[in-house]
């Protein structure tokens, strides 16, 4: 998501006409200087039906075609079955002329169908970056400077990528000299040819065929006229464009391949080619679509739109990948507001990743909250209090490949841009790493050594960053087994357990190998993502069920969260066992999460 469009180079966001975000308690309002553009009102064209597994319409495209035909006819909508999706779905199509009232109306006759599992709008996602201008490696600080990079070529002497393909999702590959050698053949998934603007629906080819918008409002309400993005080719190159080539810029993952798979076109794309897009680079089988020969291990996801829960079409497809071995990065989005209204960065199974800037704080315009797994450096090509669309700090956005043309393709160019779009591939480039440098790596297991490794924000960040920025050579050597922990053996925790209003939660580690009893200094090592910590009771339980409790509750500690290290004297306690952080939540109005916690013996 850029931030300048929201819709450029960060969590893509659909259409926010079907799909309200929750009420959650927030940040106050940044000024109007600082707002972000309204994301567009598309109409949805389309609906996607999942029939329960025992409906003849879940395994005959006959059945469900004649059950399209008996809701139609019930409707009086002209209602079509266009195909059946990877992940089972039933996609129906409402006809260009539907209306808000159509849509409502097909969806509940559906609904009401007993065969039906569920249905959900077809909704559109859009790519999300910002203003650009140009740079060069020296000035690509987000992979060097130690305040707001990401400490990358410390890393490169011990994996450069090699052996991983990563799959951009994104607007597709507009030719570039400094991508050409790591680039291997992908797939457009765009099946409306109109938005594809290649004369047909999906092909072999994810050539970028520009998406402009010629006149205001042309793609939904509050939609503005816009030259090309080139998105998808920025976004790759900072995962993988060539290293040590005497030109252009470095790539953090410049070993890797990398895979253009085409779901963004004019007016942005929609959440039924792109699960079928991520299903098919992660090595699944989609529909009518020959076998991707170079699946990916890592998938890069900068697009997204505004929807307050993850719809099951995206989630079939990521829970999919993540079953096959692909690692799913998702930016958070641009929107400055909390990112559990957008999606897919709401899904459940990806590495959210929101933005910081230059100066190692949360970027402006980045989306924030308590599902925001990680940070990265996202840039900003201006002030937040400059006016939008002007590029004054282009120094201090992201470098990358790009296009000179301003609809179609001419010249190749690098220009900086700005957006979670950005932040989202230096996760993608780091996970790429990762699995290069240890092949047997799961995705929960990248996602818990990047979140474990980061470090905290230099700067500051309001609503919630994660783990923190994400530190490339420290995670690599943690996989790798470079560096010894300080005082012998640590464990850790690094799965998300919800923490919700006035209930109490906990965290297991399961100690094995030690050999009598606990330290008089056992490390504890807590991280927790809350807003006002005070709220909080956290306690240590040993494996004989002995509380210790090392944080009370207070009214007035209005911090957010907890990130520290208790020193405990756990001498009587047998070591090994299961230890268990307890959390309670002792009011109301401010929720969270246990992102990770360690005991180091």
């Amino acid at each position: 998501m850029v931030a300048s469009a929201a819709i450029l180079g960060a969590a893509a966001t659909t259409s926010g006409a079907f799909a309200a975000a929750p009420g959650a308690v927030t940040p106050k309002p940044a000024p109007a200087s600082q707002t972000m553009r309204a994301l567009p009102s598309a109409p949805v064209e389309k609906v996607i039906v999942t029939y329960k597994s025992q409906a003849a319409e879940a395994g005959s495209n006959t059945a469900a075609k004649s059950d399209t035909a008996e809701k139609a006819a019930k409707t009086g909508e002209q209602l079509s079955f266009e195909r059946r999706l990877a992940g089972g779905g039933a996609l129906v199509d409402l006809g260009d002329s539907a209306t808000k009232q159509d849509l409502t109306e097909v969806m509940d006759a559906f609904r009401a169908d007993p065969a039906v599992a569920s249905v959900e709008p077809d909704i559109r996602a859009y790519a999300m970056a910002a203003t650009p201008n140009d740079t060069d490696y020296a000035k690509q600080w987000d992979l060097f400077e130690p305040t707001g990079g990401m400490n990358v070529p410390a890393a490169w002497d011990k994996t450069t990528g090699s052996g991983v393909t990563v799959a951009v999702i994104d607007t597709g590959y507009a030719a570039h000299s400094d991508l050409a050698a790591n680039t291997v053949a992908g797939y457009d998934f765009i099946s409306t040819s109109s938005d594809a603007r290649d004369g047909n629906g999906r092909d072999a080819d994810a050539k970028d065929e520009g998406d402009w918008n010629a006149t205001d409002g042309e793609c939904g309400t509050g939609s503005r006229a816009s030259n090309s993005s080139w998105h998808g080719t920025h976004v790759a190159g900072t995962i993988g464009a060539a290293t040590n080539n005497t030109k252009g810029i470095a790539g953090i993952a410049y070993g890797s391949k990398l895979q253009h798979v085409r779901v963004l076109g004019k007016c942005g794309g929609s959440s039924s080619d792109i699960a079928d897009a991520i299903t098919w680079a992660s090595g699944g089988s989609v529909p009518g679509v020959p076998a991707n020969a170079t699946p990916a291990k890592v998938i890069n996801l900068s697009l997204g739109g505004a929807s307050s829960t993850c719809p099951s079409v995206y989630q079939t497809a990521i829970n999919g990948a993540v079953q096959r071995g692909t690692t799913v990065v998702v930016a958070a989005g641009n929107s400055n507001a909390n990112a559990s209204g957008f999606t897919p960065a709401n899904c459940s199974n990806v590495i959210n990743v929101a933005s910081t800037s230059r100066e190692g704080n949360r970027s402006y315009y980045s989306n924030y909250g308590t599902i925001i797994d990680v940070s990265a450096p996202g840039g900003e090509t201006r002030r937040s209090t400059d006016t939008p669309g002007t590029v004054t700090t282009p120094e201090n956005g992201i470098y990358s490949t790009l296009n000179s043309g301003s609809t179609t393709q001419s010249t190749e160019n690098y220009k900086p841009y700005q957006g979670t779009s950005m932040a989202a591939p230096h996760i993608a480039g780091l996970a790429a790493l990762l699995k290069s440098a240890k092949s047997t790596l799961t995705p929960a297991e990248i996602e818990s050594a990047i979140k474990t490794n980061a470090r905290p924000l230099p700067g500051t960040c309001t609503g919630g960053c994660g783990s923190g920025i994400a530190d490339t050579a420290k995670t690599v050597d943690a996989v790798t087994g470079t560096t010894t922990p300080p005082t012998g053996n640590v464990f850790t925790n690094a799965t998300d357990v919800t923490i919700s209003d006035n209930t109490t939660v906990s965290s297991s580690i399961a100690v094995t190998g030690r050999t009598g009893n606990a330290p008089a200094a056992l490390k504890v090592g807590v991280d927790i993502k809350h807003t006002w910590r005070g709220d909080l009771v956290i306690d240590l339980i040993a494996p004989d069920g002995t509380v210790r409790n090392l944080k009370a509750s207070s009214s007035s500690d209005s911090a957010d969260n907890v990130l520290t290290t208790y020193t405990v004297d756990a001498s009587s306690e047998v070591a090994n066992g299961t230890w268990k952080l307890q959390v309670r939540d002792v009011a109301s109005g401010d929720t969270g999460y246990i992102n990770s916690w360690s005991l180091t013996f």
